[in-house]
């Protein structure tokens, strides 16, 4: 199993409008094309950035998952709909997690 933890940052007065897009229009898409969410955050100490991690059963697995979503009609439809007075997104990375094996849920 494959964890990712993403780190997105909004632009200057987006987070609020970056959450809301993520909860009702990223969310169902993730869901329909197998990227399993395994949590959300946010932090007062960063309040314009959103954290979530994702898990997929091997890395080709994330891979495919992340080039489906990329080129998902409905995701490109939304994504520019809700970006006509410009991005939502400043910065994004991504931390690649395995875990130990005396990780109380390693698998």
């Amino acid at each position: 199993m494959i964890h990712e933890f993403k780190t997105y940052r909004a632009a200057p007065g987006k987070i609020e409008a970056l959450i809301k897009r993520f909860a009702q229009t990223t969310m169902p898409i993730f869901a329909r094309l197998g990227i399993e969410v395994v949590h959300c955050w946010t932090s007062a100490a960063e309040p314009d950035a959103f954290f979530y991690m994702v898990r997929f059963a091997s890395p080709q697995a994330g891979k495919d998952a992340w080039a489906a979503f990329g080129s998902d009609a409905e995701w490109k439809a939304a994504k520019a709909a809700s970006e006509t007075d410009g991005p939502m997104l400043a910065s994004q990375s991504t931390v690649y997690l395995q875990p130990t094996a005396f990780s109380p849920q390693s698998s």
